[in-house]
């Protein structure tokens, strides 16, 4: 209690008016609670009193401090320094609500900080101006399933809702490129170019540009040759080197048009320019289908070629089961199963007598390694795998080949029902749910081939599966030109106009399954001519997408009646093609419809010597007999055309296609 006897001088005055003013608010953890509300430490020194404190050192401490407190209250208004008591009062309500207000704002940032996400810092230049698609406009056709291309260039903490878009821009001597084989653009947009160089070595580091459902640039085509980017090394021999230039140069531009289109610039180009020189059975894969386009192409000498091409498949299905032997780099192993498969179809002759390992035995293999990868099963929100993407493009479209059930047909349900993207929209151009039904189709073909859905069972799946093909009817049906007026194709309508070939196509796979049905039936032929109207929105010639087609024009032309006006326009757009509508699947496909309107729109003439030969011999010529041959007089009615499929045309010829 020294402190109360010390005589009040005026250094004590300003040090204990210091100690006072330190202690007018209340301390957080010295304040007490009676019935929910705080209360401060009175004048007379009551607080003390009151106070449940128990500890003796706390006491003896708190004891001066309230008497000081009096001592300098009572100096202060001496002195005249404050008028009133009231306005003294009124000054330490005032620190006491200030202390509240700030206390609530902490709680509330330290509420925020625990609850709400953390900000998202994107790598975005806003400098950069932002290029709004004069042409997209929303569109529930192809909105019901989020972009892959979007979510995958999306930061991981950017909500799903977000809708942007990174493209990959290469700059060449001061001039922005759209990709290796883009189409010629106006040079309009190439007056404020910046300048970059290209590095010496590696590739071109792309700059980044972010665009909102954006058309591709508008900038000028430089006709850059993509083996430009090739490595050198002396463990390669100028023969295998001469292939793989011919391949990033000539064949790469052929397998993936559409998602060229979805994809501008150099990333996908790089990733396989990475495959060719990491991965010893892709590489080798790569340049065995180099040397099959050259002999389909341009009728190099077969001897050499066909040894070109027999090395290297024999070497990279060697490199193939030394890695599945050594149990590693599995994505590596999948990359090059599916180049074996895509690939060859691809560029691949109508008559390939050379030896090799059927595609489905290939597809198996994959199939497994997706399995024991569990790469099948993806979220809503999860960018699928390229491999991902391009296997579940060729399991269903394949199962409708062998007449099977699609591998992962139990994941494609579950996607569909649940809205997830393969990726098959960017990839194939065909939009994911209508590919999800063409599974369900093949199921129900599979089904039927096993015997195991009678008539009513198949009429009711039938009519169901048609239902849901009417839900991914746009709600604007109108079909437009891909080409805007610079001449750009915007990838929204083209993938519009190509879905709806394939859902037309779909169903008349569909309905192909009813016993009753009939290619010269008007629902058939009504189904047939519109996808002959669908075909002129989509463009043709070498730079066009009939290669991307092949499925749909197969199933439209196999139900096709001879006087349908989709056969001259699948035969002017094969001419247009030229040389590229000789080879690969466009061309396997053409040849197999010839073969099956030679045989479905010949009459059945059956005479008595061969009325059973028809029955029995798988290759069996149908063709019109001489007049003086005897005829079947006992049938009493008139002879009709023949019904064959096309899988049997397939069967009977041993060939082994991929029509994808």
């Amino acid at each position: 209690m020294s402190g109360a006897s010390e005589p009040l001088t005026q250094s004590n005055l300003v040090t204990r008016s210091s100690s006072t003013s330190s202690n007018e608010v209340p301390d957080t953890e010295s304040k007490g609670q009676s019935s929910g509300k705080f209360f401060r430490r009175s004048r007379s020194g009551q607080f003390l009193k009151q106070s449940p404190v128990t500890d003796e050192k706390h006491v003896q401490a708190a004891i001066p401090v309230a008497y000081e407190e009096r001592s300098v209250m009572r100096l202060i208004l001496l002195a005249g320094i404050v008028p009133t008591f009231a306005s003294v009062k009124e000054r330490i309500k005032a620190r006491i609500r200030q202390t509240k207000v700030l206390e609530k704002q902490n709680n509330l940032q330290d509420f925020i900080d625990r609850h709400l996400p953390p900000r998202v810092t994107m790598g975005y230049d806003f400098s950069q101006p932002v290029l709004v698609d004069p042409y997209h406009s929303y569109d529930s056709y192809t909105s019901q399933l989020p972009d892959p291309n979007l979510m995958s260039r999306a930061n991981a903490n950017d909500p799903p809702e977000t809708d942007f878009e990174t493209e990959h821009k290469t700059i060449l001597n001061g001039v922005p490129t759209q990709g290796f084989w883009g189409m010629p653009q106006p040079q309009g947009a190439l007056l404020n170019s910046p300048g970059y160089e290209w590095p010496q070595d590696g590739f071109q580091r792309p700059q980044h540009y972010v665009y909102h459902n954006a058309l591709p640039q508008v900038v000028e085509y430089k006709n850059i040759p993509l083996s430009s980017y090739l490595r050198n090394s002396n463990r390669v021999s100028e023969n295998d080197r001469r292939l793989l230039v011919h391949f990033v140069d000539n064949v790469l531009r052929l397998i993936f048009p559409v998602l060229d289109l979805h994809q501008q610039g150099s990333e996908r180009s790089k990733a396989i320019l990475h495959s060719l020189e990491t991965n010893m059975s892709y590489y080798h894969c790569c340049l065995s289908v180099a040397a099959i386009h050259l002999k389909a192409s341009k009728g190099r000498s077969a001897d050499n070629i066909d040894h070109d091409i027999m090395r290297h498949r024999y070497e990279a299905v060697s490199q193939l089961c030394r890695a599945l032997n050594s149990d590693n780099g599995h994505e590596q192993i999948l990359d090059a199963t599916l180049a074996m498969i895509f690939f060859h179809g691809s560029v691949g002759s109508l008559e390939d007598y050379l030896p090799d390992i059927p595609w489905n035995e290939h597809f198996q293999a994959g199939a497994n390694l997706i399995n024991k990868l569990d790469l099948a099963d993806t979220g809503p929100f999860v960018q699928p795998l390229f491999s991902m993407s391009l296997a579940s493009w060729i399991d269903i479209l394949g199962a409708t080949m062998l007449r099977s059930t699609p591998h992962f047909s139990h994941t494609y349900r579950t996607k569909h029902l649940s809205g997830t993207s393969s990726g098959l929209r960017e990839l194939m151009g065909c939009d994911d749910r209508i590919m999800y039904l063409i599974s369900e189709v093949a199921c129900l073909d599979s089904l039927k081939a096993d015997g195991l859905l009678d008539d009513l069972a198949l009429r009711n799946h039938v009519s169901a599966l048609g239902a849901q093909l009417d839900f991914t009817e746009p709600l604007d049906p109108t079909l437009e030109n891909p080409y805007s007026s610079l001449g750009i194709i915007n990838p929204e309508q083209l993938t519009k106009n190509m879905s709806a070939v394939f859902r037309l196509a779909a169903r008349i796979y569909l309905y192909s399954l009813l016993p009753e049905f009939d290619r010269s039936h008007i629902s058939t032929i009504s189904l047939v001519t519109a996808v002959a109207e669908v075909l002129r929105f989509i463009p043709t010639g070498p730079y066009g997408f009939d290669r991307s087609l092949v499925w749909p024009l197969l199933i439209t032309g196999a139900f096709s009646t001879p006087s349908s006006s989709f056969r001259n326009i699948l035969a002017q757009r094969a001419e247009a093609l030229g040389v590229l509508g000789d080879f690969g699947n466009f061309g396997r496909m053409y040849r197999l419809l010839e073969e099956v309107w030679r045989i479905a729109d010949d009459p059945i003439v059956p005479t008595f010597a061969e009325s059973n030969i028809l029955l029995t011999s798988p290759d069996q010529k149908y063709e019109l007999l001489p007049a003086h041959s005897p005829r079947v007089e006992t049938f009493g009615r008139s002879i009709k055309k023949q019904k064959v499929h096309w899988r049997e045309v397939m069967n009977r010829k041993g060939w082994h296609y991929l029509l994808i």
